[in-house]
């Protein structure tokens, strides 16, 4: 049975579909998405997958509004033929129908291989591109075991320009050894490029990655925290400067150009994943439904072809966790959260919410509460986790 839409449901949090592509030609050291190096893809296999497992979600959880977006992740989107890609954004409208400003994104690194890509992607109808840069600088590149250079990442940007207005491009900054000047370089010269949107991470070392390993051995792979708040904050100031101020925590785009798929995650929006590994998250009478579908390409292709999906979990988060959900997203923004909205979707939010923390919080200046709004201040970004810990009081929800 198709769920419908909460009353007070908010449209302005999107609607969105996440695809989930798997595979790579490698394995980043300090990457743990759900990817796999696969020499050879069934690639008729799992289109007609896709288009299944679409069809059970659509069936299930379809909301009777069209997408608002439709966001190629991985994985390594750009190794996807170009006529998989054109299949799957024909089903989708076939089935949830796609608004007439739909924002399709897909994900592509800056080999030469993937760049030539990029024509077919554009007639396919992605019409948004977001390329894994990482650096600008060959060492960096090196210390990231990225598989491009920076020349053939400009020369990618290049070939990119040609075919989507809408651009963005990833930076990871915080590595080893890197140095303010370096980086204040690297961000401008990026900016001399013309690109109208950024996401920019410090990096972090994950469980599971072989960064993780190399650090558990004693090796020092990023700066300490004082200087990368130093970095943060020269990010801040330099973007905002060229006219990309950022919009969520690491993320800067001229007014406009921010990721639509990606405000709905940050809004607490409805979205329903489709792959392995994939994630989706919806509004439910009372709180919010969360799916998640098998990470093993293999597995998840056999019960999609057995069952219709490959839905693994199924979680029923209660008002206590949507609302935590709602906050630890929300306040990555720079617009902040409504709170005469909140309240319309919760009821009662002093039960999930330490209001004398919220006072304390505001008169240390790390929130500010202003015409309804609240957010998370210039100083409080640095320390968002230690907010949130503070506010919530009813929730179980994970707070990284």
């Amino acid at each position: 049975m198709m769920v419908q839409p909460v009353p007070g449901h908010s449209l302005e949090r999107g609607f969105g579909l996440y695809i989930h592509w798997p595979f790579c030609r490698a394995k980043c050291p300090y990457c743990d998405f759900n990817s796999h190096v696969a020499a050879d893809v069934d690639y008729p296999r799992f289109a007609a997958a896709f288009n299944r497992e679409m069809a059970h979600m659509a069936a299930q959880y379809g909301t009777g509004r069209p997408l608002s977006s439709l966001f190629f992740g991985g994985g390594t989107p750009s190794l996807m033929p170009p006529e998989l890609v054109a299949g799957i954004i024909r089903t989708a409208d076939d089935l949830f129908g796609l608004a007439p400003d739909v924002e399709i994104t897909a994900e592509a690194n800056p080999t030469s291989a993937e760049a030539g890509m990029f024509a077919g992607f554009a007639a396919a109808g992605v019409n948004r591109l977001s390329l894994g840069v990482q650096s600008l600088r060959d060492e960096g590149l090196v210390f990231l075991g990225r598989e491009h250079s920076a020349d053939e990442a400009l020369a990618a940007l290049g070939q990119a320009e040609h075919h989507f207005r809408r651009l963005s491009i990833d930076l990871i900054y915080a590595r080893k050894d890197q140095t303010i000047d370096g980086w204040k370089d690297e961000i401008r010269q990026a900016l001399d490029l013309g690109i109208t949107h950024m996401s920019v991470y410090q990096l972090t070392i994950e469980p599971g990655t072989v960064f993780f390993t190399r650090a558990r051995r004693g090796e020092v792979l990023t700066m300490d925290d004082d200087h990368a708040a130093d970095l943060f904050e020269a990010t801040n100031q330099i973007m905002a400067e060229a006219g990309l101020p950022a919009y969520e925590i690491s993320n800067h785009a001229k007014p406009g150009e921010e990721c639509r798929h990606n405000l709905t995650y940050w809004r607490a929006g409805d979205w329903i994943g489709v792959g392995p590994g994939a994630h989706g998250r919806m509004d439910m009478h009372g709180g919010r439904r969360g799916l998640a579908t098998r990470r093993s390409p293999a597995s998840w292709l056999e019960q999609v072809e057995t069952e219709g999906h490959g839905i693994e979990t199924i979680l029923e988060d209660g008002t206590g966790d949507a609302v935590a959900e709602a906050l630890m997203m929300g306040l990555r923004l720079a617009e902040g959260m409504d709170l005469a909205a909140l309240s319309d979707r919760f009821d009662d939010l002093t039960l999930h919410i330490d209001m004398a923390a919220h006072d304390r919080l505001i008169a240390n200046g790390l929130l500010a509460a202003e015409a309804g709004t609240l957010r998370v201040t210039r100083q409080g970004r640095l320390v968002l986790n230690r907010i949130l810990a503070e506010l919530l009081i009813t929730a179980t929800y994970p707070s990284s």
